[in-house]
């Protein structure tokens, strides 16, 4: 059973997360989507790299990024590099509780990812969990993904291509770093993130007055807090609690990630947007296990 601590660490955890979308929103305009991801995973190494320094005192841990830089490079492109370009892109149009609605179907991915890859089995429940999902994601995006100039198709699939990124990392970090330190992981994929993203993000640095005191104060807490504290604490969550109970905070990100959206930005939720979370959010919860049909339902599927 998880424990009041572990309980209010998962709740901050989907705080911090939740408030990246709003960082994001402030942020890209100003630098540009790849320079807001290029900033946000170098900042997050100069965090991590001194606390991993430290551990190494009482361990190998600098030894395992030179023991696994292959694949810490590839999970630094997959899990930050990729996505947070993505999701900054998408938060040049599109309101930060619609992207952490979309953002709430990473586990769908990673289970269709260890599904093909890794050979893991989906039952029933698990099979209708995402038709529910990917349901939801039509459901949210069907009014709104125009790809005419202006429109918010391109966004939308970016979104998506990020989430989808997230599970190719999930199902990597699996195959190729079980035996990694979790610090190490989290250190070498930012320091990796940070050397694929030095160049794109040289090259695409806008040509624009120089970037506000609202959109520094946004990249140093996109990180420090929603980066380099978050990966902290998400990590100390799978050794305490497990990785399955762990996940369970992306059902509480779009919550916070809507009310940040319409307390600091005016964002307003309309009905179709909540329908939408509450049908993604429940094929995500079946697409996991984390949550699985009545008996009764069970056998009527299964005579079906």
């Amino acid at each position: 059973m998880m424990k009041s601590r572990d309980l209010s660490e998962l709740t901050l955890l989907a705080a911090i997360w939740g408030s990246s979308f709003l960082f994001m929103r402030w942020a890209a305009p100003e630098f540009g989507a790849v320079p807001t991801a290029a900033l946000r995973v170098a900042g997050a190494s100069l965090f991590l790299l001194p606390l991993l320094a430290w551990r190494a005192g009482r361990g190998p841990a600098l030894a395992e990024l030179r023991e696994h830089w292959r694949a810490l490079l590839l999970v630094g492109l997959l899990n930050s590099a990729l996505p947070f370009a993505m999701f900054a892109y998408a938060a040049l149009s599109i309101n930060a509780g619609f992207s952490s609605i979309l953002n709430a179907t990473t586990p769908m991915w990673g289970a269709i990812v260890a599904w093909v890859w890794l050979g893991q089995r989906l039952d029933g429940s698990r099979l209708l969990g995402l038709a529910l999902g990917f349901g939801g994601v039509l459901l949210l995006a069907w009014d709104k993904a125009s790809f005419k100039p202006g429109g918010s198709g391109f966004a939308i699939l970016a979104c998506l291509a990020a989430t989808l990124s997230y599970g190719l990392a999930a199902a990597s970090t699996k195959k190729f770093l079980s035996g990694c330190s979790p610090l190490a992981v989290a250190t070498g994929s930012q320091l990796g993130a940070t050397l694929l993203l030095a160049v794109p993000a040289a090259l695409l640095l806008p040509a624009t007055a120089a970037p506000s005191g609202r959109g520094w104060l946004s990249i140093v807490l996109l990180a420090l807090l929603c980066t380099g504290v978050a990966y902290i604490l998400y990590f100390r969550l799978i050794r305490n609690i497990g990785p399955a109970q762990a996940i369970s905070v992306t059902f509480l990100i779009p919550v916070f990630a809507l009310l940040w959206g319409w307390f600091f930005l005016d964002e307003t939720v309309d009905v179709a947007m909540a329908l939408s979370c509450v049908v993604v959010l429940l094929g995500t919860a079946l697409a996991t296990g984390a949550l699985t049909l009545p008996a009764g339902l069970r056998r009527l599927r299964d005579s079906a």
